[in-house]
């Protein structure tokens, strides 16, 4: 615990049961009060290495509702743990959970309410192995939705997301979709919300047991994340009215 906030780290898990120790190992257990894990319907032994590690929160779906349901049920279940920082960190080892003081430490002083841990600050992406098509894709859509946003982040399509729990009880992200377009949606409404999000350099790792998406499903995210760009350019100029950028009830 940070300055008397409470710490939950969400794990939205996937036949995560080659990594998922190694992934528990680094998290600095002194300052996180809880973990939650929500296995999305795994077909290996995922949620029997969680038992075995530890992790008391434990969530199984009884059927596949993709990353972005993964994501709610993540979010959910830590508001209701009276979570006041909410660190999403992937069990695939695929980012570092050595980050998460200094991500806990900025949403605990108050100048940021969302942080980010960007893959293309310094060179992380890169040396960490990212196919270069996915690279040039990040950069070109990161350059887009800038421009369409008003914004100057260095990524969107980061998977490893921290918030402070009022921005999570503020927007309506139930609304969003349950697949890898989540991330992108919850990015816009954070913006359109009003708050700012803090970015830090993180290095990242790509091999066999990381979970990525392939070519097809890539260009249809990519063609999502263009979407939501132009709903949000439309709803700040008043011709759009879009659910995802409700208030949350």
């Amino acid at each position: 615990m940070i300055k008397g906030l409470k710490i939950v780290v969400v794990l939205p898990a996937y036949n995560a049961e080659k990594t998922l120790k190694q992934t528990f190992d680094e998290i600095p257990h002194d300052i996180v009060d809880e973990i939650v894990l929500v296995d999305d319907f795994s077909n290996d032994n995922t949620i029997e290495i969680a038992k075995n590690i530890g992790i008391k929160h434990i969530i199984s779906h009884d059927q596949n509702l993709g990353y972005g349901g993964n994501q709610k049920s993540c979010y959910n279940k830590a508001i209701e743990l009276g979570a006041d920082i909410i660190i999403m960190l992937h069990p695939d080892y695929q980012y570092t959970p050595k980050l998460i003081p200094a991500i806990s430490s900025i949403l605990a002083s108050d100048l940021y309410l969302v942080v980010y841990a960007s893959r293309i600050l310094g060179r992380g992406a890169k040396k960490g192995g990212m196919p270069w098509y996915k690279y040039i894709a990040n950069r070109l859509l990161t350059l887009f939705q800038n421009l369409m946003m008003h914004q100057k982040l260095s990524e969107y399509h980061t998977g490893y997301r921290a918030f402070r729990r009022e921005v999570l009880e503020k927007i309506a992200f139930m609304n969003n979709s349950n697949d890898f377009l989540f991330d992108n949606q919850i990015t816009a409404q954070i913006f359109y919300a009003g708050f700012e999000i803090s970015e830090l350099t993180c290095p990242t790792k790509y091999f066999e047991e990381a979970s990525s998406i392939n070519l097809k499903r890539s260009i249809i995210y990519g063609l999502g994340v263009i979407g939501v760009s132009i709903q949000y350019f439309l709803q700040k100029i008043g011709l759009g009215k879009f659910k995802i950028f409700n208030n949350r009830l």
